[in-house]
């Protein structure tokens, strides 16, 4: 077998076979347990064939795990391990809500809220961090649109915070 007939290994940018949950597996994913409210909402509705999932932060358990802004408190590599933080959290609240990811038939929209200084401009770089593992669980063929805004503060004081619109199976 010569080296160009070799099989690849899963990157992002070979295509994914396989169910969200095997992928889970085969990337060595665990996922927490889903974040609870931090006020008087829930965390996900489903509307027809979309599930909207509301604000989610870099939390564990009831706590937030990164705080402060980019540029300021934090560099660009904390705020894309928060938005990483902030999908698994997404990812948690879709299967605890549908009971398994497998029944995501596409992301629609990944929104990504990042506090910065007002001066900073990397704010794709630390939303990649949501977009890669989406894009690993699900597979780049279901890649979402994506708006990616600075803002002065989010709750908790975290540096990230993600809203997800799914298309999922009709029930």
């Amino acid at each position: 077998m010569n080296a160009s007939s070799k099989a690849r290994p899963a990157t992002q940018e070979s295509p994914r076979s396989g169910s969200a949950e095997q992928r889970l597996k085969e990337l060595g994913i665990k996922l927490p347990a889903p974040p609870e409210p931090f006020g008087t909402y829930v965390e996900a509705v489903q509307t027809g064939n979309l599930l909207f999932l509301s604000g989610m932060l870099p939390t564990e358990g009831h706590v937030a795990k990164f705080m402060g802004r980019i540029g300021a408190e934090l560099d660009v590599e904390a705020g894309r391990k928060a938005a990483h933080l902030a999908a698994l959290n997404v990812l948690a609240v879709a299967r605890q809500y549908l009971g398994s990811l497998d029944k995501v038939t596409r992301t629609v929209r990944l929104g990504v809220s990042v506090a910065t200084l007002g001066d900073v401009r990397d704010h794709p770089k630390v939303a990649d961090a949501a977009s890669e593992l989406l894009q690993d669980v699900f597979g780049r063929d279901k890649s979402p649109c994506r708006l990616v805004y600075g803002v002065a503060s989010l709750p908790l004081g975290t540096p990230v915070e993600l809203e997800v619109i799914f298309e999922v199976e009709s029930a």
